[in-house]
């Protein structure tokens, strides 16, 4: 695996930024898998670009739970969905490097969104194996990794990783930028 580089917090503002639609649209990425009154967990939301647009498609029924170990990300977040009206369906936890610490959401969550976060992780393995534990037999991981900075072998090896949670590839989707498969918990 790469080593672990994790996305500074400022770079937030730039990945949130709405400029950023126009290459990657968050309504047009989540639209096939995410729907009303899901539970949806986001790792590594920064500034919550895609959970904004997650959190309406939940809707009021829904939840969506978003962790990342940098407190400056989640505050940026919590402003943003607080700025939307959406701060009521959204959780936000601010978590260890070394863990997501989902304990308490063992086999509750419908999808995993993992957009640009895993080779940011200090462990792949440890990463599927807490989102697997998390999911519910059948939920699928939306697991997209950006094409110019993560490499297909590496990308395979994520994969294979994510196998030996129980987590098995069921599509390998486009998306614009960036390397894709959809994961199905067995």
């Amino acid at each position: 695996m790469a080593e672990h580089n994790v996305c500074p917090w400022w770079v937030g503002y730039l990945l949130a930024s709405p400029i950023r639609k126009l290459l990657q649209n968050p309504a047009d990425i989540i639209a096939p898998y995410i729907r009303g009154g899901m539970t949806v967990l986001e790792p590594g939301p920064g500034l919550g670009f895609f959970t904004l647009e997650i959190a309406r498609r939940v809707g009021p029924s829904g939840h969506v739970i978003a962790v990342d170990s940098q407190p400056q990300m989640i505050e940026g977040l919590t402003r943003r969905a607080r700025k939307a009206g959406l701060l009521d369906r959204i959780e936000a936890r601010v978590v260890p490097t070394y863990s997501m610490a989902l304990d308490d959401l063992e086999g509750t969550v419908d999808f995993t969104f993992a957009f640009a976060v895993v080779h940011e992780m200090p462990s792949a393995g440890r990463f599927f194996a807490e989102a697997a534990r998390a999911m519910k037999h059948g939920a699928r991981l939306l697991l997209a990794e950006p094409a110019g900075h993560v490499k297909e072998a590496e990308f395979r090896e994520e994969l294979e990783v994510a196998a030996e949670s129980g987590l098995k590839i069921v599509d390998r989707p486009s998306s614009r930028r960036c390397i894709t498969a959809l994961l199905q918990r067995e």
